[in-house]
């Protein structure tokens, strides 16, 4: 991706955690087109990448605890994640006809769908929109969206379908734990 293309796209500017997921989805693209290890991998976005500048390219200062808690979690519970993204895709594009990048995009959201109730489903949805926006210039952004709505609506019923003023009866079960009030930094 040629750095124009990039820079005409209207993108928010990312905050640590914003930088460290697109620095995840680069890796776990990266990993999969090279087959490198996980251990590899965080070594040289740590000690290589991440908030420094790479063959003229400046990568953005990341939080480089949330970028190994998502790589790593990706990694660890692909399996779990995959079936996720599967039924929340239409029949006739199955998880293995999407585009590498898609697929890394989709499986960090839907791993931090999964593992991070202190973060709002929406908050997580519009920043891996914008990782999706960083790539890509045409519907991709919005099939990301769409994806990950689906799949926010399953793993988080109770605060994606508006149901927290229900009565306990008619409320569906959790699958997620709420938190206490909102995290320091959300987002």
């Amino acid at each position: 991706m040629s750095g124009t293309a990039m820079d005409d796209r209207q993108t928010r500017p990312a905050n640590k955690r914003g930088a460290a997921r697109l620095a995840a989805v680069q890796a776990l693209y990266q990993m999969e087109v090279s087959g490198s290890s996980l251990t590899e991998i965080v070594t040289e976005y740590e000690n290589h990448r991440l908030g420094r500048e790479v063959d003229g390219e400046q990568y953005l200062d990341a939080d480089a605890g949330w970028f190994r808690s998502v790589v790593a979690g990706v990694v660890g519970r692909q399996r779990q994640i995959d079936p996720v993204i599967h039924t929340a895709l239409t029949p006739d594009w199955p998880l293995a006809r999407i585009e590498i990048l898609l697929r890394s995009i989709l499986r960090a959201a839907v791993f931090e769908l999964a593992n991070r109730p202190d973060v709002p489903a929406r908050v997580i949805i519009s920043e891996y929109v914008d990782v999706a926006k960083a790539f890509f210039d045409e519907d991709e952004p919005g099939m990301v969206n769409g994806v990950l709505d689906r799949v926010a609506r399953t793993l988080r019923p109770q605060e994606v379908n508006g149901t927290r003023g229900m009565s306990p009866a008619e409320e569906p079960p959790s699958t997620a734990q709420d938190s206490d009030g909102p995290a320091p930094d959300e987002g």
